[in-house]
Order: C-alpha cells, then sequence, then structure tokens
C-alpha cells in the first residue's frame, strides 16, 4: 500500500492574494468605502427623516398602488406592529443597507446582463461565475468584506451586493435573450439601429424578466444583511444575533418578525411592479 500525501494549499494561495490586494490596492478600497458610505448615508437619511406615520403612509401608498388594497392593508398594520417593536430605527436600516446594495448590484449586473445577451463569449465567461457566486455559502462573503473595508455597515453593504447580484446578471441576460425574433425584425424594418433596438424594443420587452430579477436580487439582499449584523452592520439583524448570543428568545423573535414583515413589503411591491411592467409592454405591443 502507498501513502500519498495529496495537499493542495488553495487556502493558503487565496490568502496570499487578499493580502496583496490588501497591501497594494488599499486607495481604491478607501474610495469604495466613501462612496458606499455616502449612498448609505443617503438612503438613511431619506428613510429616518420623516416620522414614522409619514413614512407608514408613503410605504402603505405605494404597496395600494402598485400591489393593491390588501397589500396596503398589511403594510400599514406590519409597520405599525414594528413601531410597536420598537424596531423601526433598525427596519429603517436595514431598508438602508437593501436599497444601497441593490443600487449598486443593479448597477453593476443589469449591464453585465446586457453585454451577456449580446456576446455568448461573454456569456459563457459570466455563467461560471455566477455559479461560483450563488453556491458560495454566505458566511464566506464576510471573510474578504472584513479584511478589506473592516467592521461596521460598509463591508455589510459590500458582501450583501456581491452575493445578491447574480439574478439581476442572469435574468437581464435571459429577457433580452428571449425577445420574439418577430419583435426585432419588425424593429430592423423600420430602420432602428442597435442602440435604439436595444432601448426602445429590447428592454422594454424584457422588462418583466428583468423586474423578477429585481425581485431576486431584494431577496437575496434582505438574507443577507442580517447575516451581515455578525460583522456590524446593525440593522434587524442586530437584535436576532443578540437573541441568538444572549438567548433571548423575545428579542429574536421581534426582530425575525420585523424581518418577515419588510420582506413581504418588499416582495409583494416589486413583484407588482414586474406585472404593472408587463401589462404595460402588452398594451403598447
Amino acid at each position: 500500500m502507498f501513502d500519498i500525501d495529496f495537499d493542495i494549499p488553495i487556502g493558503n494561495f487565496f490568502e496570499f492574494i487578499i493580502n496583496w490586494l490588501t497591501d497594494n490596492l488599499e486607495p481604491f478600497f478607501d474610495l469604495i468605502t466613501v462612496i458606499v458610505d455616502a449612498i448609505l448615508i443617503g438612503f438613511e437619511s431619506v428613510l429616518l427623516f420623516p416620522h414614522e406615520f409619514i413614512m407608514i403612509a408613503i410605504l402603505a401608498s405605494i404597496a395600494w398602488y402598485f400591489a393593491g388594497r390588501g397589500v396596503g392593508i398589511f403594510t400599514i398594520l406590519g409597520f405599525l406592529l414594528i413601531m410597536g417593536m420598537d424596531m423601526w430605527d433598525e427596519t429603517m436600516t436595514t431598508m438602508a443597507l437593501i436599497f444601497t446594495a441593490v443600487l449598486i448590484a443593479l448597477v453593476i449586473g443589469i449591464p453585465t446582463g446586457i453585454w451577456a445577451s449580446k456576446s455568448k463569449k461573454v456569456e459563457r465567461t459570466v455563467r461560471p461565475v455566477l455559479d461560483f457566486m450563488q453556491t458560495m455559502p454566505a458566511f464566506v462573503y464576510l471573510i474578504p468584506a472584513v479584511l478589506f473595508f473592516s467592521l461596521g455597515k460598509v463591508p455589510g453593504v459590500i458582501a450583501t451586493l456581491i452575493f445578491s447580484m447574480p439574478p439581476a446578471v442572469r435574468l437581464t441576460n435571459l429577457g433580452i435573450r428571449q425577445v420574439p425574433e418577430e419583435i426585432r425584425e419588425a424593429a430592423l424594418a423600420f430602420g432602428s439601429n442597435n442602440k435604439q433596438m436595444l432601448y426602445k424594443v429590447e428592454l422594454p420587452v424584457a422588462m418583466p424578466t428583468i423586474l423578477a430579477g429585481v425581485n431576486q436580487t431584494i431577496m437575496l439582499a434582505l438574507s443577507m444583511v442580517v447575516i451581515a449584523a455578525l460583522i456590524g452592520a446593525g440593522g434587524l439583524g442586530e437584535p436576532v444575533v443578540t437573541g441568538l448570543q444572549q438567548l433571548d428568545i423575545g428579542l429574536g423573535f421581534e426582530g425575525g418578525l420585523a424581518i418577515v414583515i419588510l420582506a413581504v413589503f418588499l416582495d409583494r411591491v416589486t413583484q407588482a411592479l414586474g406585472e404593472y411592467s408587463q401589462r404595460a409592454s402588452e398594451s403598447s405591443s
């Protein structure tokens, strides 16, 4: 019998890359920190500045208009319950973290999806990267985020946007590729160039699928933001983590309930936006 010692030090190689990036790209990471922090502070200011009742009225109006009366009533009752549990600030902070991460994820993800839809070579390159991003355990994203950006809200946003980006890329790519060829041929017959084809034909037709990707991005961002509380991101993940560490069942349950209310609100509204876009696309065609 042969005793073969087969050891591939992948972890050591990854650690070397992380250390090299940290040592040589520190100004770049500082710039990202400033930009992300500025966007996050802006969202937090907008969400926390109005009185709670005014903010509930705004959120309920949005839900009522797009998703219907039932979701509007649920929004009023749900956010009043969050107020009653004294978790309003944590909820708004969580929304700010989600909006910041999703905004950056969409700014990167949607153009990448458009590029992949136009080039098979890009799609073949992007697909394994997205597979890797989606199958990597969520907690693993916290390690490089902390090493590059220390502790706090910024690394939480960075880990969240990376974790939540794949659906935006995939469904943008899928939506544009699924545009019927007859529509493209009609646009070409009317003299559309590539830019007009994209902005006036393909994106409007693909918008319901793209918005489905936005919905999935938001849901993944919400799940990751809770985990990011482990590195000091705050928000609703903090009472859940505290309840777990201190075996405080009540605090953990209240934090979990607030997360459920926020998740239902965001899910129903973004789903309704996709259906609204689809009806608008069908009526225009």
